[in-house]
């Protein structure tokens, strides 16, 4: 079988450039790299990684951990974290915990075979044990959570601007005569939901309106839970003339609650959501949404991976990344006779 040696011998370099190159280090020349790969490719040489990982104690990889791949935005902060892992010439390894802690964990345990160098963590439960988390920092392998964090960890996270997002989704709305609002929020147990409320509390504040606590409904990230919590909003007296969704899941099961109802969205009801997914632009009407980059949460906690193993010890680092609200035509101005009706509890 080829070795290294035989590569560098006949692609004429040194076999620390062989190295590097079967490393996936960009500080390669690109004629350098096509010379190696060519020498590989004719002798057929396939590298051992976890022999490689052994001798360095961590392989090439890094594990990453989502809480829900068939939820639409999930997939962009896969892509971001993969393309910048790449890039780094780092390998990424990708499980999904189906928003069940304990899967969660039982994927940490098993990454460990694989002698990660990061891993990316994306958790289900922020109440949950980070031990095995740390476990991994303790070994060497850097850690990232990203988009909801761990009340008990301190190391390195990646998040967005989700309270200041929901602040400015609330604000629009009550710029436009909205005062009977209405918000499905995410499960509890997770902080970007809780963020999202506490926007959109915040907004309700400085406009000294008081809702009463039934006008937040609490769901669960999908489509089917933002259906059946919008019927129980849109049957409601006074009804809201608006409903802000905590994320555009949750929003599109409102928008079909309001046509099933034989309500009009946005003549009768006001939808905003959050995420900004592709699909907020083709449904109907288009959903005016919060945007945050699922590809920048994957590609900056990927990137600060890489920084991690190359030496940078600074101290720990808790990027949060801007929203911006992007409007489209599910929301428009409440018809006077609507804006006068006076909330009761």
């Amino acid at each position: 079988m080829a070795n290294m040696k035989e590569i560098a011998r006949l692609s004429r370099v040194s076999l620390g450039t062989v190295s590097n190159v079967l490393s996936g280090l960009p500080t390669v020349s690109e004629p350098l790299r096509l010379r190696v790969m060519a020498a590989v490719e004719s002798l057929g040489y396939q590298p051992n990684q976890l022999a490689r990982g052994l001798r360095r104690d961590k392989t090439n990889i890094i594990g990453m951990i989502i809480s829900d791949v068939s939820n639409p935005f999930f997939p962009a902060v896969v892509k971001g974290a993969e393309d910048t892992a790449f890039n780094n010439g780092y390998r990424l390894f990708l499980c999904n915990s189906d928003n069940n802690f304990a899967k969660e964990e039982t994927y940490l345990r098993e990454l460990q075979t694989y002698l990660p160098s990061g891993l990316i963590i994306m958790t289900s439960d922020i109440k949950g044990s980070t031990k095995l988390a740390e476990a991994y920092r303790a070994a060497g392998s850097h850690v990232v959570y990203v988009d909801r964090l761990p009340h008990q960890w301190d190391g390195d996270t990646v998040t967005s601007m989700n309270e200041q997002g929901s602040y400015d989704a609330t604000k629009y709305l009550l710029s436009l005569g909205h005062k009977r609002l209405a918000m499905i929020s995410g499960p509890s147990l997770l902080t970007n939901s809780g963020e999202r409320v506490a926007g959109f509390r915040h907004a309700l504040e400085e406009a000294k309106i008081k809702l009463p606590a039934k006008y937040i409904q609490e769901g669960d990230f999908n489509k089917q839970s933002g259906y059946e919590k919008a019927c129980f909003l849109l049957q409601m007296d006074p009804r809201p003339t608006a409903i802000f969704a905590a994320n555009d899941l949750l929003a599109f099961g409102a928008m079909n609650a309001i046509r099933d109802m034989g309500l009009r969205c946005p003549e009768d009801i006001s939808v905003i959501g959050f995420d900004n997914l592709d699909l907020a632009e083709v449904v109907t009407p288009p959903l005016t949404s919060v945007e945050q980059s699922g590809y920048n949460l994957g590609a900056v906690a990927a990137q600060l991976i890489a920084d991690r193993i190359r030496g940078d010890g600074s101290p720990r680092r808790a990027h949060v990344l801007p929203t911006t609200l992007k409007l489209r035509a599910s929301v428009a101005k409440v018809p006077k006779e609507k804006a006068t009706r006076k909330i009761t509890k």
